[in-house]
């Protein structure tokens, strides 16, 4: 997996799937995301390139209530080795997604 446009889109698709709505805005993001769990919105700085957006959509995951079942298979595949990678980046620290290559 590549940190590219494509990329992107999958990470995006599996909030979709679980009605996410992500906006992308100006505003003062300490973190560069804010979350509102009662209307399932999530909004990124805008102004985040590329690398910096697809982390924070992989870092808000575990954040949010995940419904495995509503989760097509390739975002479910995609979901689980996102999670599993964020698992072992808690066990030993260091890059959260140790599948992603520049």
């Amino acid at each position: 997996m590549k940190y590219n446009q494509q990329t992107q889109e999958k990470i995006e698709r599996i909030y979709s799937e679980l009605d996410y709505i992500i906006r992308y805005e100006r505003g003062n993001f300490q973190s560069g995301y804010c979350i509102l769990e009662h209307k399932k919105v999530v909004v990124l700085n805008k102004f985040l390139q590329l690398e910096g957006r697809i982390n924070t959509l992989i870092d808000i995951l575990p954040q949010i209530e995940v419904d495995t079942e509503r989760l097509s298979p390739a975002s479910l595949k995609l979901y689980q080795e996102l999670m599993a990678g964020i698992e072992a980046k808690e066990k030993k620290g260091g890059n959260p997604n140790p599948e992603i290559n520049n």
